[in-house]
């Protein structure tokens, strides 16, 4: 258990990061927990949790973080970048402000809040964690963009690692899909016509904060939650063909999800 800590918790409010929070406050720790919506966060012990509203994919949101961190808590012992969010789609679209808006804030978020906490610890001992995602390992259909920006991340911690100061230790989570509201919600205008299908395999959020704990109590690199995407992964290195079968049923579910959705289009006109 990790405990006796001074914790920052981004993307607290849902997911994997409300689960992690569940269970840091297990333990004497202080958190802020920052989020652009903070009523689920909003019902623990005020004693150890933190609320803070705040929009991430900002260099201000950012640096507004670390002034309520010294402020509420009074150092920083474990800065947990997890907020991120993915798109489920057919990347047929001309977009610049989309693709800024999931890059900012699944990439430059937490790559600027590195450079903000290892300015911060000013050669002191500290624990910065990333949320990656298996993704950023292997793209999916219907996550062009949301797979960019993981792999983006992937090659950033990769890279770091080889000149980060030995006084920061960092750990990395790889999640498989989590059985989250994104799965569960039905595309906005479209409610009970098109449903996003889960990709394989799905995991609960609650199994991965408690790796991702575990991880992080024990000062892991990396964490990967899902052993079936371990073995997938050499599986597929080895037998290539196998990946290509995944990949092609994978594309059936996003080429229905298109079909779903033009013809939930059409019925609305």
């Amino acid at each position: 258990m990790i405990s006796g800590k001074k914790i920052v918790l981004t993307g607290a409010n849902s997911g994997i990061g409300l689960e992690v929070l569940k269970l840091l406050v297990q333990g004497d720790n202080k958190i802020l927990a920052v989020d652009l919506r903070t009523d689920k966060i909003a019902t623990f012990d005020p004693k150890k949790v933190v609320p803070m509203v705040c929009d991430v994919s900002s260099k201000e949101g950012v640096d507004a973080i670390f002034d309520e961190a010294e402020k509420s808590l009074g150092g920083i012992d474990i800065f947990y970048a997890n907020a991120g969010f993915p798109y489920y789609e057919t990347f047929d679209y001309v977009d610049w402000g989309r693709t800024a808006h999931i890059f900012e804030t699944n990439v430059f978020s937490p790559i600027y809040s590195y450079q903000k906490y290892r300015e911060y610890l000013a050669g002191k001992e500290g624990q910065f964690a990333m949320t990656v995602s298996a993704i950023g390992k292997m793209g999916m259909p219907g996550y062009a963009l949301y797979s960019s920006s993981k792999f983006a991340v992937q090659g950033f911690q990769q890279a770091l690692r080889l000149e980060m100061p030995k006084n920061i230790k960092m750990t990395c989570l790889y999640p498989v899909a989590t059985d989250t509201n994104f799965f569960k919600a039905a595309v906005q205008g479209q409610e009970g016509k098109v449903i996003r299908q889960k990709p394989f395999p799905v995991q609960k959020p609650a199994h991965v904060a408690k790796a991702m704990v575990k991880g992080l109590e024990r000062k892991k690199k990396y964490v990967n939650p899902c052993k079936l995407f371990s073995f997938a992964m050499a599986l597929f290195a080895v037998m290539p063909f196998v990946r290509s079968i995944y990949w092609a049923l994978e594309k059936k579910k996003l080429d229905n999800f298109a079909a779903q959705t033009a013809a939930a289009g059409k019925d609305a006109k």
